[in-house]
């Protein structure tokens, strides 16, 4: 019992000097910019030695990486208390709002997501806004709302909001116009779903496999070799009726 508890209180030591450099880290992001981020100046701000840094990260891009995952961790904790949108498009608009206003308002930290060089592996947190993006995409194909492939419409309407932020950061802070957003929010969505009422897709095979796809993504209704089996079926709807495909 005693071994026990001792080891709990060490794993919680090791947690607290790993959230407070990661604490101090990002105080040093907001307010002195990425070149301030060295091992260093990281570790006199979290009141560490240089070698703690790389005891609980293996590199300063470790760091880096972590501390990504962590700003970010912190945003979806303030997101994830706002309610559910029962409108799955209504919800892919609010999602492209908050990302905006993330950036916006993190802007050292969006960089370090979505610009930082990683040999062209996304962020760890990056990815995990990418897999939220794939679900909410998930629930606007199953309301048989997309008019082109599940995946694609995820690429469009991400490599968009992604490409809205960095244009805005780019842009004087006295000067950036928000229509902007709107107008590529509003262009993108229009590109990949429907309207409320539109009963009537321009590519009815496309809609119905799509939906069907995501519908029977949510069940267990065929083994596996059954469902690999469908899925090639759909999937190949899906190309053949996909404009440019």
């Amino acid at each position: 019992m005693a071994a026990r508890t001792s080891t709990e209180s060490g794993d919680k030591l090791l947690e607290s000097t790993r959230e407070r450099i990661l604490a101090a880290a990002l105080h040093l992001l907001n307010t002195s910019g990425r070149d301030a981020l060295t091992t260093r100046a990281v570790a006199e701000a979290a009141g560490v030695q240089p070698p703690v840094i790389y005891r609980h990260f293996r590199d300063k891009a470790g760091m880096l990486e972590a501390l990504a995952e962590h700003g970010f961790a912190r945003y979806l904790a303030r997101k994830q208390q706002r309610r559910t949108q029962r409108d799955p498009v209504e919800a892919l608009r609010r999602g492209w709002d908050e990302h905006v206003q993330f950036g916006l308002e993190h802007p050292m930290l969006y960089l370090l997501m979505y610009a930082e060089p990683r040999d062209g592996a996304p962020s760890g947190a990056a990815a995990l806004a990418f897999s939220m993006l794939r679900k909410s995409m998930a629930l606007v194909a199953a309301a048989g709302r997309l008019k082109v492939a599940e995946e694609h419409a995820v690429s469009v309407y991400h490599a968009a909001a992604v490409g809205v932020v960095l244009f805005l950061l780019n842009s004087p802070k006295d000067a950036r116009d928000l229509t902007v957003s709107r107008m590529m929010r509003e262009t993108s969505l229009a590109a990949i779903t429907t309207s409320a009422g539109d009963r009537l897709p321009e590519s009815p095979g496309l809609n119905a496999a799509v939906t069907l796809r995501a519908v029977l993504n949510q069940g267990e209704l065929f083994s596996e070799a059954e469902w690999a089996l469908l899925r090639e079926w759909l999937s190949r709807i899906i190309k053949q009726e996909t404009p440019g495909a």
